[in-house]
């Protein structure tokens, strides 16, 4: 992929990116390492071409198979919610999608594990992700409701769809201190929660009302 093509002009362009860096701040988003993130990977490489230029409309938008890439502000939200506590070193994302939010999170961690059911989208993360020169990030082609149980323990879990309750296995594989950030519930009703595991126990946080595509078992 050629620079040009990385770089973006006109709706893709550096100035376009500025402008939505600066919406997410003015909607809450403080973290400025996350937010550099945010501007430089280029969002409109994960998007068919044909949509390029809506790439960096704070919207989610159709990836196929019924899936989305989350918007920006989700992305930011998440990854601000999850390095919180400082930095981590080994994370695992459940619902790899088009690759996006890997982009964005890997330079941010040590390590990066993460699972997608659908085979094509995995293969086109794996693609942008190379293209992007991002090293550290482990692929498996998987059902993302068990976790990575061979890998674990993490120090962060990262879920990019809803189950309608806590995912008990994927809360049994956080380590000490580890951050699980998920959104749960049915449709219409979703709700992004912070779990972390400390000594007394595992505590919950409400981080407020989302809407994400169901998170479902199995693979193809």
């Amino acid at each position: 992929m050629n620079d040009q093509r990385l770089a973006g002009i006109g709706m893709t362009s550096a100035r376009t990116r500025d402008r939505l860096v600066q919406r997410l701040r003015e909607q809450g988003i403080a973290d400025p390492v996350v937010l550099e993130r945010i501007r430089n990977v280029p969002r409109h490489i994960f998007v068919d071409e044909a949509l390029g230029s809506r790439a960096y409309e704070d919207t989610a938008l159709p990836i196929g198979f019924g899936q989305t890439i989350s918007q920006p502000y989700i992305v930011a939200r998440m990854s601000e919610a999850l390095l919180a506590g400082g930095p981590l070193e080994k994370v695992l994302e459940v619902g790899t999608g088009c690759g996006y939010q890997a982009a964005v999170l890997a330079p941010l961690v040590q390590q990066l594990f993460t699972v997608e059911r659908i085979g094509a989208l995995l293969d086109r993360a794996k693609e942008r992700l190379k293209e992007l020169d991002i090293r550290n990030v482990k692929f498996r082609h998987g059902d993302g409701t068990h976790g990575w149980k061979t890998q674990g323990p993490f120090a962060g879990i990262l879920v990019a769809a809803a189950p309608l309750a806590p995912p008990r296995e994927l809360l049994e594989q956080l380590a000490p201190g580890g951050r699980l950030i998920v959104p749960v519930g049915q449709e219409g009703k979703q709700e992004l929660l912070r779990f972390t595991r400390r000594e007394e126990g595992v505590v919950r946080e409400s981080l407020g009302r989302v809407a994400f595509v169901p998170l479902l078992g199995g693979k193809f």
